[in-house]
């Protein structure tokens, strides 16, 4: 959205508040937030039921002691999507279900060679997008089985 030009105000000017928001988020250290996850042993503050499990985690002083760092991390990413998000015409929305149509894939209908494309494309786009280090995995550089849809169909 950047490099295109896609945040702008109502008035058609570039939203510079969005724009730096998108640049500190590009800019967070995620591998420190990751490891901050985890420092408080035995508890996963993204748990996925933690609202129901334990709402309060927040105000316990054990935990709010050990993920101090992970907690404002956590805020400043947060806010960061909220004002990226926070754009007129629901502009980051349909940014993103564009980004997600030009990745779109119909395997079912593919053939081979579409099929390997596409496992290429993401292969790359996981290695930007998720900071993949080379040599640290073996990747082949072609898909090597193929197996067609249910011969019953």
């Amino acid at each position: 959205m950047i490099q295109t030009g896609k945040f702008k105000n109502e008035n058609g000017t570039l939203a510079t508040d969005r724009i730096e928001a998108a640049r500190a988020y590009l800019n967070i250290d995620w591998t420190l937030l990751r490891n901050e996850r985890w420092a408080c042993p035995g508890f996963d503050p993204e748990h996925p039921l933690l609202e129901k499990i334990d709402p309060d985690w927040r105000s316990d002083p054990k935990k709010r002691q050990a993920l101090a760092l992970y907690i404002e991390l956590k805020d400043q990413v947060d806010h960061f999507m909220k004002v990226i998000k926070s754009g007129p015409k629901d502009e980051y929305t349909r940014a993103e279900n564009a980004l997600l149509m030009c990745q779109r894939v119909d395997l079912w209908c593919a053939g081979e060679k579409e099929v390997e494309a596409a496992l290429r494309h993401l292969y790359m786009l996981g290695r930007r997008l998720n900071a993949v280090k080379e040599n640290t995995f073996e990747m082949p550089s072609y898909v090597t089985e193929f197996y067609p849809g249910a011969s019953d169909l």
